[in-house]
Formats: structure tokens, C-alpha cells, sequence
């Protein structure tokens, strides 16, 4: 009975180390998928020239090194903790078959199996823990948008800023006519009260010289201050032509500018194509 219990305690402690070394596979093929992501994304980068985004993934890069570097000393311990393990098995093998005192066999196989299984754990707890630093390395990974994302958060940003830009044109257009029919009213209001003015008192000034020469200043200080108001609304308004005419220069610029750029695009793109022919020929 206490050999078959210490070939059933050996066979555990082999099970042990078969699924230990199928969980290192299994990490060695998730950091294998880890890495080849990374270089996928490291020449994506490359191709694509998203420099924002280089910091990020050097930074990712470097923990993933460490994370190898300290798997492979996890390993490396991992192998010698298993050459212990065996041989403490062989030893426990040859110890069955010659068929050594019981209690003394009993009390070393206990003693080896527990430290055995607390080696074990204790290994099963560092694989644990870099397999979590992998994920979360991953999951870092995941988080970074990607080229056709940033492509599309900047279409959308763009036709809002195209949104707002018109709205800021059309309100700045009603504040415009609201500002210029708002003065015409008050030049309304002015000229009727002007009128009314007039019209009240125009019989009693032409009754005397006295009040005859006081209409006639009245009226040529109105048309003074009528005078004054349309220089000034003049000035105004060759204020407003400059500004439109360094608009409509800047504009033509701007448009003169795009067809350079359309021209030399056409160009940049027709050099690649005849690049691409010239590899394929090359390759080929």
C-alpha cells in the first residue's frame, strides 16, 4: 500500500510537470502572438508614419523585453526546479525498488513532495503573474487606435469644422444685416422727426427775416451733419472694399496654391506607381 501511494504521489508530481511546461507553451505562443502584433504594428507604424503613436509603442516594446527577460529567467529556474524534481523522482524510483525501510521512505517522500508541490505553486504563481503583465501589455496594444480610426475621428472633425465654419458665416451675416437695418431705422426715425420739425415750425420762421435766417442755418447744419455722417459711412464702406479685395487676393492665392498642390500630388503619384511597377519588375 505505501508503494502504490508513492507511485500515485510520483505520477501526481509528473502530472504537475507536464502541466507546467503546457502552460509554458502556452505563454510561449501568447508572447509569440504578442510579439508578432507588435511587429505587425511596428511596420504599420513605419508605413504609415503615425509618429504620434511611436512613443506609446517603443514604451511597449521595452516592457515587453523585460517581460521576456524575466520569463527567461522564470525558465531557467523553471528548468532546474524540474531537473530537481526528477531526479528527486528517480531517487524515489530506485528507492522503491530496492525496497528500502518503509517509515524512513515514507517520512523522505513526504518531505520532497511537499517541497515539490510548494515549488511547484510557487512556479505556477510566477507564470501567473507574467501572463497578467503580458495581458495587460496586450490590452495596452488594443487601446492604441488604429491608422483607418485616426483617418476616420479626422473626417468627422473635419466635416464639423466645415458645420461650424458655415454656421459662423450664416450668423455673422444676419448680425451684419440686423446692424445695417437697425441704423437705416434710426436714420428713418431721425429724418421723420427732421421733417415733423420743420413742418411744425417752417410757417412761423418764414414770417420774419430773424426767423427766415434761422432756418436757413438750421437746414445747413442738418446738411453739414448729413454731410458728416456720409463721409463717414463712406469710410466706412472703403474700409470694407479693402478688406474684401485682400480677401479675394488671399483667395486666389490659396486657389493658385491648390492646383500646385493637386499638380505635384498627380505627380508624387504617378512616381509611385512607376516605383511599384519597377519592384514588381525587380522582384519578378
Amino acid at each position: 500500500m505505501q508503494e502504490s501511494s508513492s507511485e500515485q504521489e510520483i505520477n501526481s508530481i509528473r502530472a504537475s510537470i507536464a502541466m507546467l511546461n503546457s502552460n509554458l507553451d502556452q505563454q510561449n505562443q501568447r508572447k509569440n502572438s504578442v510579439l508578432n502584433e507588435l511587429l505587425n504594428l511596428r511596420e504599420k507604424i513605419r508605413k504609415e508614419g503615425a509618429e504620434s503613436k511611436v512613443q506609446k509603442f517603443v514604451s511597449l516594446l521595452e516592457n515587453l523585453k523585460l517581460l521576456e527577460r524575466q520569463e527567461s529567467e522564470i525558465r531557467s529556474d523553471f528548468d532546474t526546479k524540474r531537473s530537481s524534481l526528477e531526479a528527486e523522482v528517480s531517487d524515489l524510483e530506485e528507492k522503491l525498488a530496492i525496497g528500502s525501510d518503509s517509515n524512513v521512505l515514507s517520512r523522505g517522500l513526504d518531505d520532497s513532495l511537499n517541497e515539490s508541490l510548494q515549488k511547484l505553486n510557487s512556479a505556477k504563481r510566477e507564470l501567473a503573474a507574467r501572463l497578467r503583465a503580458i495581458v495587460s501589455v496586450k490590452r495596452q496594444l488594443d487601446d492604441a487606435p488604429s491608422q483607418s480610426e485616426l483617418i476616420q475621428y479626422e473626417r468627422r472633425l473635419s466635416e464639423l469644422n466645415a458645420h461650424i465654419q458655415e454656421k459662423l458665416q450664416q450668423t455673422r451675416k444676419f448680425y451684419a444685416t440686423y446692424n445695417a437695418l437697425l441704423e437705416i431705422k434710426e436714420l428713418m426715425l431721425k429724418e421723420t422727426s427732421l421733417l415733423n420739425s420743420i413742418s411744425s415750425q417752417f410757417q412761423d420762421a418764414i414770417a420774419s427775416p430773424i426767423g427766415r435766417m434761422k432756418l436757413l442755418e438750421s437746414m445747413e447744419g442738418i446738411v453739414k451733419g448729413s454731410q458728416q455722417k456720409l463721409e463717414k459711412v463712406q469710410l466706412g464702406l472703403q474700409e470694407e472694399q479693402k478688406v474684401y479685395d485682400a480677401l479675394k487676393e488671399k483667395y486666389t492665392a490659396a486657389v493658385a496654391e491648390q492646383r500646385r498642390c493637386y499638380s505635384l500630388l498627380k505627380a508624387f503619384q504617378e512616381e509611385c506607381a512607376r516605383n511599384e511597377r519597377f519592384r514588381s519588375q525587380t522582384s519578378a
